[in-house]
């Protein structure tokens, strides 16, 4: 479920999780300077029970974290039904870093120190692309193809072979954008800035993961997929009715 008053018109809600408390504390003023309703935690422990009872438009994650790491606590939340996008804060700039907070379910990706007001133009950007998913599931009916079953609205589907899946939001971002092309192909940079961001630049191989994950999760045979192709040197392709592609999975 994503969680939120904004859905009802309220004012976004915005946890940040940050062990640098004087960090944290003017993060949240600005925050709340520019509308948003803010919380504060500085322990990972922490921030995972409170993820467990309550739901947030955004979560700003610090990395290093006392109690459990910002990847742990990333992962607990992609593993519950509460959906909330994640920006990551951290000194840490080596760019494996950067693809396992994207691959964890991060939205975004800062790097310390960073200017406020790139921070906040980050955060409207990442609200912006929820609200257009909202948007767009809120009366949708279910995507059906090959016998799968999607709720894009609950994160939520059941596979050809009945198995049930909570997918997680980039999984749901990417297969909502591709279906909504109606078979046409989505470049890998339109792809990209739907759903990540045009200024988060995650890397091919994040890209790629993630339609193998979904032929994984839908595909009878992923080696052979019907429904997701890549075009070569182009980008991606979603076939509801499930044609062969020349040439196999690329």
């Amino acid at each position: 479920m994503i969680g939120s008053d904004t859905a009802a018109g309220g004012p976004p809600r915005t946890l940040i999780v940050e062990d640098d408390v004087p960090l944290a504390m003017g993060i949240a003023e600005n925050l709340r300077a520019e509308g948003y309703e803010t919380d504060v935690l500085h322990d990972g422990r922490a921030a995972i029970e409170r993820l467990a009872g309550e739901s947030y438009d955004l979560v700003v994650l610090d990395v290093m974290l006392p109690g459990a790491d910002g990847f742990e606590v990333c992962r607990s939340l992609r593993g519950r039904e509460r959906v909330a996008p994640v920006m990551f804060l951290t000194a840490r700039g080596d760019p494996d870093d950067r693809i396992r907070g994207l691959e964890a379910g991060g939205d975004d990706y800062l790097t310390k120190p960073f200017h406020l007001r790139e921070f906040l133009l980050r955060v409207r950007a990442i609200l912006r692309r929820w609200q257009w998913y909202r948007e767009s599931t809120a009366r949708e009916a279910p995507l059906v193809f090959g016998g799968n079953r999607v709720d894009f609205g609950q994160f939520r589907a059941t596979s050809w072979d009945g198995v049930l899946h909570d997918l997680t939001e980039k999984e749901g971002m990417i297969l909502k954008t591709l279906a909504d092309a109606g078979g046409r192909v989505i470049s890998r940079e339109d792809l990209v800035e739907r759903v990540w961001g045009e200024d988060v630049f995650p890397s091919t191989r994040t890209v790629d993961n993630f339609i193998l994950r979904l032929r994984k999760r839908f595909e009878r045979d992923p080696a052979n997929p019907r429904h997701f192709h890549s075009v070569r040197g182009v980008g991606y392709r979603f076939d509801a009715e499930g044609f062969d592609a020349p040439g196999g999975a690329l």
